[in-house]
C-alpha cells in the first residue's frame, strides 16, 4: 500500500479495480458468445487477412478506434437494444376490434297464426348456426344475461320480471338486446333468462343463453319459436341442437326486459 493512501482509500480503490476486472471479463464473454453464435461475413472467408478480421470484430462490437463507444450490436444481439422494437418475432400489437352499436329493434304483434301444432324447422335465413361454447368456468343463465345486457337485476331468473319493474322497460314482445324471462315451472324451478340477439320473423327470434343444458355452457344463436295461441309470446319452444329441431316442451314467458328502450309498454 502506498504511504500516501489511507487504509480506507486503498480498500476502495482495490474494490473498484476488482469490479472493473469482472465487468471486463463479462464483456469479453458476451462478445465471444456473440461471435460464436453469429459469425461475421469476413470470418467466413477462408483467406481473410488478420487486419480485416480485426476491423470486422471492431465494427461488429460497435467500437471506434479509441474503443470508447457502447457495444450496441452485441447488446442488441442479446435482446436489450433499442432496435428490438422492430424485431419481427416479437408479438405484434392487435388493434382493438370496433364494436358496432346495435340499435334496438322490436316487432309489433302480427296477425294470429291458426296452426302452430307443427313448428317449422330452422329456416335458412339466420345470422349464424346454433353452436355451444364451453367457457373457462361454469356459467349460470343469470350471470351471463347480466354481462351481456348490462341489466343490474339479481336473484333467480323467475324473479327478474318483477324486480325490473320501475327500473327498466318491460315489454311483451321481442326486442333486440333485451332479456327474455322464462317463468318458473316444474321443469324450470328457478326460471331462465336469455338475451335476444336477432329477430327472424314475427314468430321466431334468436337468443344467446347460458346453462340451458345444465352444463354451464354458452348456447349461441339459439332459435326460439312463439307457439302461443294469440301470438303474444307468452309460450315458446326452444331449438334443440342435438336433434336439429325445436324441442317438444312449451315454456311460459313472463316478458322481455330492455335497458335500451326509454319507456315501458303497458303490459
Amino acid at each position: 500500500m502506498p504511504p500516501a493512501e489511507s487504509a480506507g482509500t486503498y480498500m476502495k480503490r482495490k474494490a473498484g479495480l476488482l469490479i472493473l476486472s469482472k465487468l471486463h471479463r463479462l464483456f469479453l464473454n458476451l462478445a465471444f458468445a456473440a461471435l460464436t453464435m453469429a459469425p461475421l461475413p469476413a470470418l467466413a472467408e477462408s483467406n481473410g487477412p488478420v487486419s480485416d478480421i480485426t476491423r470486422d470484430v471492431v465494427n461488429f462490437l460497435g467500437l471506434h478506434a479509441d474503443k470508447t463507444t457502447t457495444p450496441s450490436q452485441v447488446i442488441n444481439f442479446f435482446g436489450f437494444g433499442s432496435n428490438q422494437a422492430n424485431n419481427p418475432t416479437d408479438p405484434q400489437p392487435i388493434a382493438e376490434p370496433v364494436k358496432q352499436e346495435v340499435a334496438p329493434r322490436e316487432i309489433a304483434p302480427p296477425a294470429q297464426l291458426t296452426d302452430v301444432s307443427a313448428p317449422p324447422r330452422l329456416p335458412a335465413v339466420t345470422a349464424a348456426a346454433p353452436s355451444v361454447e364451453t367457457p373457462l368456468h361454469r356459467l349460470f343463465c343469470v350471470e351471463y344475461a347480466r354481462m351481456r345486457s348490462g341489466l343490474t337485476v339479481f336473484g333467480d331468473a323467475r324473479h327478474w320480471w318483477d324486480r325490473a319493474k320501475n327500473i327498466y322497460a318491460r315489454v311483451s314482445h321481442p326486442v333486440e338486446e333485451a332479456v327474455m324471462v322464462f317463468s318458473g315451472s316444474k321443469r324450470l324451478k328457478r326460471g331462465h333468462v336469455a338475451v335476444v340477439t336477432g329477430i327472424v320473423s314475427p314468430r321466431q327470434i334468436i337468443v344467446d343463453q347460458a346453462n340451458w343444458e345444465n352444463h354451464g355452457e354458452i348456447d349461441h344463436a339459439t332459435p326460439v319459436l312463439d307457439v302461443s295461441r294469440d301470438n303474444d309470446w307468452s309460450q315458446v319452444r326452444v331449438w334443440d341442437i342435438h336433434s336439429g329441431t325445436f324441442g317438444a316442451h312449451v315454456y311460459a314467458i313472463s316478458g322481455f326486459i330492455s335497458k335500451s328502450l326509454a319507456t315501458a309498454s303497458n303490459d
